[in-house]
């Protein structure tokens, strides 16, 4: 069974795959940029600059809600909207994407809006 923190295997991604610049666009419209990827074994992750959109604030989103990558286009499709991604716990841009408790409240919270795929 997959998780929040895994990406989904029909989309052939690894951890170390490289996608930092890319665009994400959510279920809604645009998000912002791939800054960094996750540093813990087991909660893969990007974060996303979402500066434009919210006023230079940083999000988290699981790699297990990534539903498409576009290598060739540079894009990111998530599946939520940009409402869900903003009312995950806040993430500060100094703060340590290691931190596991906060990871794990992210996890539980993005967790409730994960579909099972079809």
């Amino acid at each position: 069974m997959n998780t929040v923190w895994t990406w989904q295997t029909q989309l052939d991604r690894s951890p170390g795959d490289d996608v930092i610049g890319y665009g994400v666009e959510a279920a809604d419209g645009s998000l912002g940029t791939v800054i960094r990827l996750s540093p813990v074994a087991g909660f893969d992750h990007l974060v996303i600059d979402a500066g434009v959109w919210k006023f230079g604030r940083s999000v988290v989103v699981p790699a297990g809600l990534v539903t498409a990558v576009d290598d060739v286009e540079r894009v990111i499709q998530v599946g939520c909207t940009k409402d869900q991604i903003m009312d995950a716990p806040r993430f500060e841009r100094d703060q340590d994407t290691g931190d596991l408790f906060y990871l794990r409240g992210l996890g539980a919270y993005y967790e409730t809006l994960a579909t099972t795929p079809e």
